[in-house]
């Protein structure tokens, strides 16, 4: 996706992104969801979690962003894990054990090093602007739990996918209309191209991730999906060359491989 910011704003990469995502999974839709689907409680879940991720939940990071600079916006949205672990325990009766908190509090821990790589602003930024990177946390969290829970009574992760992007792609061609922006560029010169093909990519991803909590227990899961910035530094450093080793981004691989392995031991 960044390469594709190099053509176009966020906004527009956002719309053609969920666009992506919405149409990957009607491809699979004739293959995996039946008609019955539709007519159950869990549609109605997965529609709700449309309304705010990834909607909400990213125009909160970017925003974020936008009034805190990258690295405190990076550092409190890996907080996400906390939220899952409250939601999982109070609300679906999930059990904590030691090894599940301190692999949970290591891959924060790294995350948040791994956030620090580019340094950050002075904090000139207002203290309300501390809601918006956690309220992204705290919305990606409550999306997976109810998406576990619209799963337990129509267990298909394509479906889930699918209701809850077409959701948010309603909304977002909603509100890049009422910004009476123009028709998105889809050729080359547009960046288009990334854009469709991050959309792809998330769209395995969220497969994968609903695919995981309808099989295990979100305090499990959530640790686990927090730890992919370390996944993003090895790629970027085995295939786009874009990453230099530091001695912070040693320690991070230090936390968070040990922290994955706690939770996978601990299961």
């Amino acid at each position: 996706m960044n390469r594709g910011l190099r053509h176009t704003d966020s906004e527009t990469g956002s719309l053609v992104h969920i666009a992506s995502t919405t149409l990957f999974y009607w491809l699979l839709a004739p293959w995996f969801v039946e008609s019955w689907y539709w007519l159950t409680a869990a549609a109605g879940i997965f529609a709700v979690v449309g309304l705010f991720k990834p909607v909400l939940s990213a125009n909160c990071a970017l925003l974020g962003v936008r009034y805190m600079g990258p690295t405190p916006t990076s550092t409190l949205a890996s907080t996400a894990p906390l939220f899952a672990a409250a939601f999982g325990v109070l609300i679906l009766g999930e059990h904590l054990t030691p090894p599940i908190i301190a692999g949970t509090v290591a891959i924060m821990a790294g995350c948040m090093l791994l956030a620090q790589r580019g340094g950050g602003r002075r904090m000139n930024w207002p203290l309300w602007a501390l809601s918006l990177p956690l309220g992204a946390a705290l919305f990606r969290s409550a999306g997976d739990v109810l998406t576990k829970i619209g799963m337990v009574e129509t267990p298909s992760p394509i479906f889930a996918g699918l209701v809850s992007y077409n959701v948010s792609l309603l909304l977002a061609v909603a509100a890049y209309g009422l910004r009476r922006r123009t028709v998105p560029k889809l050729g080359r010169d547009g960046g288009a191209q990334w854009f469709v093909l991050a959309g792809v990519i998330n769209g395995v991803s969220v497969l994968s991730l609903n695919a995981a909590l309808q099989l295990g227990e979100v305090i499990v899961v959530i640790p686990l999906v927090a730890s992919s910035p370390l996944v993003t530094l090895l790629l970027s450093l085995s295939l786009f060359r874009g990453e230099i080793i530091t001695r912070q981004s040693l320690l991070a691989v230090l936390l968070v491989v040990p922290g994955v392995i706690l939770i996978g031991w601990a299961r």
